[in-house]
């Protein structure tokens, strides 16, 4: 009998220890799948930041015919598509995410902002009304001014522009997108404000400084604004007012602006040379 007990003690711990085994197994290798997330999610993030786009695009796709239900892939697509500029397929591919279980408002701002490059207004209007009103980003209110600009719904356009300002810590791309805004109604002073305060916020943003420029030469302000620029950027914001200048028929101011950016460029300036030959010509 007590051979009998020795026998089942020993099979117990045997088993024991196989059970043990087993357990160990399994940890190790719910281990090896946590590290293998943690890796492809950081792989994922650098697909989306330093490879290059048409890469991550396939990559993506790779990915999603194992796991085809995955969101975060599908929407790693969507982000490398429309940062390959494949803004047709881009857009195909956020709208399946945003028909999938489990997206999310920010999706629906990235199709509208997808339908935007692809030129279909129409279509980012119908997807940022299904946006929740408690949905409030920069992103969607800039996308929102955007579209109330291509309807010209002026009143709406302003209060989006200064709804997303407020929403940022970087707002001189909004701001030079809200001067633009204002520059194409013809508010040119009110456009002058905006740039200028774009500048302040963002002094290398060499759009606005142009745009700014464009806004006092629409009022017949044919001196550069005080505005942090190196010696190339003065020579093509002469360049900019020049042409300002002789659309508006002030030829003769033109000219001179012409010959003083030849003058200030560094280097050859073929461009401003190109447009005073074609003036001196004409």
């Amino acid at each position: 009998m007590r051979h009998l007990f020795r026998i089942s003690v020993v099979l117990a711990a045997g088993l024991g220890l196989v059970a043990c085994a087993d357990k160990g197994d399994e940890t190790v290798e719910r281990a090896f799948q946590d590290v293998n997330v943690v890796d492809e999610s950081d792989l994922n993030d650098v697909m989306l930041t330093v490879a290059d786009p048409n890469e991550a695009v396939d990559y993506f796709k790779r990915s999603l015919q194992q796991n085809p239900n995955r969101l975060d892939l599908q929407r790693g697509l969507a982000l490398s598509l429309v940062r390959a500029k494949r803004n047709p397929e881009g857009v195909a591919a956020w709208t399946k995410l945003v028909g999938m279980t489990g997206s999310t408002p920010d999706d629906k701002v990235e199709l509208a902002d997808a339908q935007i490059r692809n030129g279909d207004w129409a279509a980012a209007e119908k997807t940022l009304d299904k946006v929740p009103p408690t949905h409030e980003t920069f992103k969607r209110y800039r996308l929102e001014a955007m579209v109330a600009d291509a309807n010209k719904e002026w009143t709406k356009s302003d209060s989006f522009y200064e709804t997303a300002v407020g929403l940022t810590t970087k707002p001189a791309g909004v701001m030079n997108n809200w001067g633009y805004s204002k520059l194409t109604r013809g508010d040119y002073s009110g456009a002058e404000r905006l740039f200028g305060q774009a500048i302040r916020q963002d002094p290398s943003l060499f759009t606005a400084k142009n745009n700014l420029v464009l806004a006092r030469g629409a009022q017949r302000n044919y001196s550069l604004p005080v505005v942090p620029m190196d010696q190339i950027e003065r020579a093509e914001l002469l360049h900019t007012m020049a042409l300002t200048a002789i659309k508006q028929g002030d030829i003769k101011t033109g000219e001179g602006l012409l010959r003083e950016a030849i003058d200030t460029h560094p280097q050859h300036f073929e461009e401003a040379a190109r447009s005073l030959r074609a003036l001196e010509s004409s």
